[in-house]
């Protein structure tokens, strides 16, 4: 018995489970953007139990400016990955994916989007490593960068970098297609 997946039936899988994951990583991204307004109003167990129980309290007790731009900075690169998602999802429910002439503007447009996007998201994660690695040299408990939710900055520099390559790919496939529809 052979089963047949076709690439419209993938690609309604992939939009669901694309809408699964931006719905979670939104609500990561606000459960920090709670926590930090909780905080900031006067919780005192804040820092102890930060979203997904990254500890934080170490930092919040060694200068909580450095754990307001640790924060905010965490909080970044959710709503990047979010964005991320949001136009997958968008892409996808605009049926802007033409597999007839796969080179149109919106498609370059989004891939470059993604292209930015994750080129951010391995910036801000980077600097949160960084962050991190000075703060635990000075003697302060940091949690994982796991838990933290913004490890693999190097892979999301290479996925960045893919996706611009590609992008400049598609950037020139446009310009040939419209090169050849207007020799027609």
């Amino acid at each position: 018995m052979e089963i047949k997946i076709t690439s419209q039936q993938m690609l309604k899988g992939l939009h669901i489970l694309s809408w699964i994951i931006f719905i979670g990583i939104c609500i990561q991204a606000g459960g920090y953007l709670f926590n930090i307004v909780f905080l900031l109003t006067g919780n005192p167990f804040g820092p102890n139990y930060f979203w997904n129980d990254a500890d934080l309290s170490g930092l919040y007790t060694y200068d909580a400016g450095y754990f307001l731009v640790i924060a905010f900075m965490m909080i970044i690169v959710s709503v990047l990955k979010a964005l991320m998602f949001y136009w997958i999802v968008k892409i996808v429910h605009d049926k802007k994916l033409d597999m007839e002439q796969p080179f149109n503007k919106e498609l370059g447009r989004f891939i470059f989007n993604l292209s930015y996007a994750a080129m951010g998201i391995a910036i801000f994660s980077g600097w949160i490593w960084k962050y991190s690695e000075w703060f635990i040299k000075k003697g302060v408990f940091m949690p994982s960068l796991q838990s933290m939710h913004v490890d693999g900055a190097g892979a999301w520099l290479f996925i960045a970098v893919i996706l611009f390559v590609i992008a400049h790919i598609f950037k020139r496939g446009i310009e040939i297609q419209s090169e050849n529809e207007l020799t027609i």
